[in-house]
C-alpha cells in the first residue's frame, strides 16, 4: 500500500479510538479526522488524499441534505400533534419495559420496510421522549431499540434500504452483460432471510437490553421539596376528543409531575372525582403540578387554559409561549385581583397560574389577589422578557422551554403532507429530498411552524458528523486502502471453503459499512464478490443476500445517521452501540450463512 493508504488507516484508527473513549462528540472527532486527512493531502503527489474541495463534498451530499429537511418535516408532525395522533394508539401506556420496547419496535420496523428509516426515527424521537417522561421508563432502554428496529425493518424488502436498491442495480448491470441470469430479486425476495433476522433482532433486544443498554438520561420531573408548584385551571373544549370520555380514557391520570385536584361543572365543585368520572364540555379542571407539567397540559388535545377562554390577547395564539415572572414590590397591581388590575390589557399577557411559597392558590385566576413575591406563569409573546428587562414591575422574567402551544387544528395538514411525501417517493421518480422539500414547504406555508422554529429544529451536530464521515469514507476508497483490505480479508477465507467465503463477504461488508457507509460498502465489495463467485463457480444469489444484509448491519457504529440521531436523546456513548451491536451483527451473520445457502444453494 502507498503511504497515503497507511496514513488514512492511521487517521481512521485514531477516530475510532477517540469515539470509543468518548474524547469528544462525534461531530468534533469526525471533523478533526477530516482535517488531518486534508492536511496530509498537501503532501500527496498522486492526489490520493483529499483536497479541501473534495473533503467538504460530503456537505453537499443528497442524503445529508435530506436528513436536514426531514428534521423540519418531523417538526411539523410534532408541532401540530400529528405524530401523537398516529403513535399514541400504537404505543399506549405499557406497565413493563419489555412491553414498551415491543410496542415501539413493531410499528417502527413495519414502517421501515417501506420507508427510509431516517424520517421514521426523526418523527418518533419527540414522541418517545415524551413517552419516557410520562411512563418514567429510562430513555437509554428505548432509543437504541427505536434505531435498531428501523434498521431491522429495512432488511425485509427491496426498498427497505438504499443499500438493497444499489445491490439490485449492480446485479441488473451484470445481467445486461450476460452474467447471473439465474438471480431474481423481487420486492419481498429478501424477506426469506430478512424476516427471521427481524424476529431474532427484536427478541435479542427484548432479552439482552436489560443488561447491555444503559439507562441514559432520566426523563422524569424533579418533585423535590424546593420544586415550584402551580395550580392551573384548564377548560374542556366543547365537542373535543375528550368531551364525553372518562378521566382515565382522556389520559389525565398518572400525569408526570402533576395531578388532577378538582373538577368544577356549572359553578359547582364535584367531590370524590375518580378515574371513571365522565368529562363534559366547559368543565373546569384544576391541576396541581410543576411548570413542566403545565407545558404538557397545554399540549393535550381538547384542553385549553381557562385564561384563554375569557378573551383573546392581541397576538396570534401559536406565536405565544409561557413565561415565569416574579412580582416586585413596585408592581402597580399589588393588592388588586388579576381581573381588577386588568393584567391582560396592561401587559398583553394572560396569567395561567400563580405560585405563592408554600401556599396552594386554588382560586379562579381572575379572583387571585396579587402579592409581592408571587411567581406568575404567563402566556404571552416571546418578547415579553425583553420588554420587562429594564422595568420595575417584575424582579425576574424567564421563558419556559418548549412551551409554545400545539397547533392541533393543523394536524391533518401535517399528516396529509407526510402521506403525499411517501406517495411521491414510492410511485414517482421523485427523490426523497425533493419530496421532503415539498412537504416542508407545505407545512411552512400553512403555518404548522415558523421559519425560526424550523432553523432551530435542525440538529447541526448530526449533520456535521455525517458530512465529515462521508469525507473520511471517500478518502478510504480514494487512497486505495479499502480495496487492498477487502481483497486480503476475502483471500484468507478462500482456502476454508464456500461457506467461509460467504461469511467473510458479510463481515467485510459490515466493516466497510462502519467506515464508509452502506452504499459505499455495497459498491466496494460487489466487484470483489462478483469475481469470487465467477472464479469459484458459486451461485451469486446467497452472496447478494450477504452483501445486502451486511450493508444494512449498521448496529455497532455510532457514525450511522440513525445511531447519531438517537445518541444524544438516549444519553449514549459510542461504546454502547458497539456493546449492543456487535453481538447482533454476529447473530445476523449466523442467520445469513446458515439460511441463505439453504434457500438458494451456494454451490452448483
Amino acid at each position: 500500500m502507498s503511504w497515503e493508504a497507511w496514513y488514512t488507516l492511521g487517521v481512521i484508527t485514531l477516530i475510532m479510538i477517540a469515539l470509543v473513549r468518548n474524547w469528544a462528540g462525534p461531530d468534533t472527532v469526525m471533523l478533526g479526522g477530516l482535517t488531518l486527512l486534508m492536511t496530509g493531502g498537501l503532501f500527496s503527489v498522486d492526489q490520493l488524499l483529499p483536497t479541501p474541495k473534495q473533503a467538504i463534498a460530503g456537505f453537499a451530499n443528497e442524503g445529508l441534505l435530506t436528513i436536514g429537511v426531514l428534521f423540519v418535516v418531523a417538526l411539523g408532525m410534532s408541532q401540530t400533534g400529528a405524530m401523537d395522533l398516529i403513535a399514541k394508539p400504537l404505543l399506549g401506556r405499557p406497565t413493563k419495559l419489555r412491553e414498551a420496547q415491543l410496542r415501539l419496535m413493531l410499528p417502527v420496523a413495519g414502517l421501515s420496510a417501506f420507508l427510509n428509516n431516517t424520517p421514521i426515527v426523526a418523527m418518533f424521537m419527540p414522541v418517545v421522549t415524551d413517552w419516557c417522561k410520562k411512563t418514567k421508563f429510562p430513555a437509554g432502554k428505548l432509543f437504541i431499540p427505536l434505531g435498531y428496529a428501523s434498521i431491522l425493518g429495512g432488511t425485509c424488502t427491496l426498498i427497505g434500504t438504499s443499500g438493497n436498491i444499489v445491490v439490485k442495480g449492480l446485479i441488473t448491470d451484470a445481467q445486461a452483460q450476460g452474467e447471473f441470469q439465474n438471480v431474481h430479486i423481487g420486492m419481498f425476495t429478501i424477506a426469506a432471510v430478512g424476516l427471521p433476522i427481524l424476529i431474532v433482532g427484536i427478541t435479542y433486544l427484548l432479552i439482552c437490553s436489560r443488561w447491555l443498554l444503559p439507562k441514559g438520561r432520566s426523563r422524569s420531573m424533579d418533585q423535590g421539596e424546593d420544586a415550584r408548584e402551580y395550580v392551573v385551571e384548564m377548560l374542556v373544549q366543547l365537542g373535543s376528543t375528550i368531551d364525553g370520555k372518562t378521566i382515565e380514557q382522556a389520559g389525565l391520570r398518572h400525569l408526570p409531575g402533576a395531578y388532577l385536584a378538582n373538577v368544577e361543572r356549572d359553578n359547582q365543585r364535584l367531590v370524590a372525582v375518580g378515574p371513571e368520572q365522565i368529562l363534559r364540555g366547559n368543565d373546569r379542571l384544576f391541576f396541581v403540578g410543576l411548570v413542566e407539567s403545565v407545558v404538557d397540559l397545554q399540549k393535550i388535545r381538547g384542553l385549553i387554559s381557562a385564561a384563554q377562554d375569557t378573551s383573546q390577547t392581541n397576538d396570534n395564539q401559536p406565536h405565544r409561549c409561557l413565561v415565569e415572572a416574579v412580582v416586585s414590590l413596585e408592581c402597580p397591581i399589588i393588592g388588586m385581583s388579576i381581573r381588577e388590575g386588568r393584567f391582560r390589557s396592561r401587559y398583553n399577557a394572560a396569567v395561567i397560574a400563580v405560585h405563592r411559597g408554600s401556599e396552594r392558590v386554588m382560586q379562579k385566576i381572575g379572583d387571585i389577589i396579587v402579592q409581592p413575591g408571587d411567581t406568575l406563569l404567563l402566556e404571552t409573546h416571546p418578547n415579553f422578557v425583553e420588554q420587562q428587562r429594564n422595568k420595575r414591575d417584575f424582579f425576574l422574567t424567564s421563558t419556559v422551554k418548549d412551551s409554545k402551544p400545539i397547533r392541533h387544528d393543523k394536524a391533518w395538514i401535517a399528516i396529509l403532507a407526510l402521506l403525499a411525501m411517501v406517495a411521491l417517493v414510492t410511485f414517482t421518480p421523485m427523490s426523497l429530498l425533493h419530496a421532503a422539500l415539498l412537504a416542508g414547504g407545505v407545512l411552512a406555508i400553512t403555518g404548522c411552524f415558523t421559519m425560526s422554529e424550523a432553523r432551530q429544529s435542525v440538529d447541526l451536530r448530526v449533520l456535521l458528523a455525517l458530512a465529515a464521515a462521508i469525507g473520511v469514507g471517500k478518502t478510504l476508497e480514494q487512497s486505495g486502502a479499502s480495496t487492498v483490505l477487502a481483497q486480503q480479508i476475502v483471500h484468507l477465507a478462500k482456502p476454508m471453503g464456500p461457506y467461509a467465503i460467504l461469511a467473510s463477504i458479510y463481515l467485510v461488508t459490515v466493516i466497510f459499512n462502519m467506515l464508509i457507509g452502506n452504499i459505499g460498502a455495497a459498491v466496494l465489495i460487489f466487484p470483489i464478490a462478483k469475481a469470487l463467485a465467477l472464479g469459484e463457480g458459486l451461485n451469486f444469489m446467497p452472496i447478494a443476500i450477504a452483501i445486502m444484509m451486511g450493508a444494512s448491519a449498521s448496529y455497532a457504529t455510532a457514525s450511522y445517521p440513525v445511531n447519531l440521531m438517537v445518541m444524544g436523546s438516549g444519553g449514549y456513548k459510542t461504546s454502547n452501540f458497539f456493546k449492543v451491536g456487535l453481538p447482533l451483527n454476529i447473530l445476523i451473520m449466523i442467520i445469513v450463512v446458515t439460511l441463505a445457502p439453504r434457500i438458494w444453494p451456494l454451490v452448483g
